[in-house]
């Protein structure tokens, strides 16, 4: 029997996907349901039947599986985000931990120890960073974030992942743009002005930024906004993105700060770092300093390595190992970053690390036409992991340790493989949970040269 769309079909949910379905089968055919639980047996209606899957949602639990709790938020079925609010806390980093393991297995061929994940002791209230899209109708604006593969626009004001004073920014953004008659984006007609708001928040210090993402070079009343906003001592930067692009990214090139600073300044693993707008910078400040904290273990360093800090950002991982290293030399390719970087490593009174902008792979040939031979090369790719020619400068490098962190496991054990072909072994993993609540997992890997 076939499965057709508008069907009902009873499944026993038997996994989770890398996006945070539950997957069950029906005669033989894979069907993903958002909002199952592994354990469960429930009523899925179908509403996309392929092939050779079918996608449903859930209709009714029948037998609800051990794990399954009841979900503390009232559109964490509905937004893209939180996946699993309704499982307990211990069989998400079950799955997470399997999940890495699983990938280096069965991806990148990799036959070595994955230690047990290093859990997050809170799940709320973490991420430092949000971008909300926006839509104001009637003389209200409405904040959120985007639902499952759309960008229907699900209000939420205050999710449970961000920090509390969030809510307050949107509110008084929101009582600010509806007075002064701002309009919102529309993807479809290209038209509106204000496109996203975007808030980072410094953990250790409180510093808070607040970024207006426009369709445009300007907001109406700028000094209302500044007055509204700037009541909140923390909020050290008030500034204006312009994206006049049809595209997903968020962030245009163009950044102008209208009260304030251009950075904010947060302490990690006691050192300071100023990050601005376009700077990465990890969501979950207390996780980062877990899986730095396993990155400086991994290149067991003496004082006398040189260390090449690859996608360095604005040189956190790098400037961590600096005490313990003779040398650092960050490569990254946003020009806000790097200067960041050589800011936060005069901030701390850092003498031994050089920053340079420019792509990984181009930044490594040129370290290596300079003759630098780094001992360890420290790898923090973006989601799609490293750039295919890059492994080929990293082995002629020929470091004896290499350590890579990742946010993707299948990207990281693809990149495994392929840097076991250049003569380094992986010895170890570790799964961090750096996004609790979310399908996503960080994870950090030693990998020993085995051959020049």
């Amino acid at each position: 029997m076939s499965i057709k769309k508008n069907d009902d079909v009873v499944l026993k949910i038997e996994d989770m996907t890398n996006e945070g379905s539950s997957v069950g089968h029906f005669n033989g055919m894979a069907v993903f349901v958002r909002g199952g639980v592994t354990g469960d047996e429930l009523v899925a209606h179908i509403i996309k039947a392929k092939k050779s899957y079918a996608v449903g949602v859930v209709k009714e639990i029948i037998k609800p599986s051990e794990f399954r709790i009841e979900s503390d938020c009232s559109v964490s079925d509905k937004c893209g985000g939180c996946s699993f609010r309704n499982m307990t806390y211990e069989a998400e980093l079950s799955y997470k931990q399997n999940r890495v393991a699983d990938a280096l297995k069965r991806i990148g061929g990799v036959d070595a120890p994955v230690r047990k994940i290093i859990g997050a002791s809170r799940v709320d209230r973490y991420r430092n960073k949000a971008q909300y899209p926006v839509s104001i109708r009637d003389g209200k604006m409405l904040a959120g974030f985007y639902a499952y593969k759309s960008h229907r626009i699900i209000p939420c004001g205050d999710c449970r992942l961000q920090q509390a004073s969030f809510k307050d920014i949107l509110d008084a953004v929101g009582k600010w743009a509806c007075e002064n008659d701002v309009t919102s984006y529309d993807e479809n007609t290209g038209k509106g002005l204000l496109r996203h708001i975007y808030i980072r928040k410094a953990p250790a210090t409180n510093e808070t930024m607040v970024c207006l993402v426009v369709n445009g070079k300007s907001v109406p009343n700028e000094e209302a906004l500044v007055f509204a906003l700037s009541q909140d001592d923390n909020i050290k930067s008030i500034c204006v993105n312009t994206n006049c692009d049809a595209t997903n990214v968020i962030l245009g090139d163009c950044t102008r700060i209208i009260y304030g600073s251009e950075t904010i300044t947060d302490i990690l693993l006691g050192k300071r770092f100023v990050i601005s707008a376009h700077s990465f910078y990890q969501v979950n400040h207390d996780q980062c300093e877990r899986l730095y904290e396993k990155a400086i273990e991994y290149a067991d360093l003496t004082g006398n390595e040189t260390v090449v800090d690859l996608y360095c950002g604005v040189g956190t991982i790098g400037l961590s190992m600096a005490d313990k290293a003779k040398q650092i030399f960050g490569i990254e390719i946003v020009p806000q970053a790097i200067e960041n970087a050589k800011i936060n490593a005069e901030l701390n009174s850092i003498t031994n690390a050089e920053f340079f902008c420019g792509d990984a792979y181009d930044g490594a040939k040129e370290l290596a036409k300079r003759g630098i031979t780094p001992d360890v090369v420290v790898l923090d790719p973006p989601r799609k992991g490293c750039q295919a020619e890059l492994f080929d400068v990293i082995s002629a490098m020929n470091p004896s340790r290499i350590v890579y962190v990742s946010c993707d496991a299948a990207t990281l054990a693809r990149d495994l493989k392929i840097l076991a072909e250049r003569g380094y072994k992986t010895v170890e993993a570790t799964p961090v949970d750096m996004f609790p609540r979310t399908p996503h997992v960080e994870a950090v890997c030693l990998l020993s040269r085995t051959k020049q």
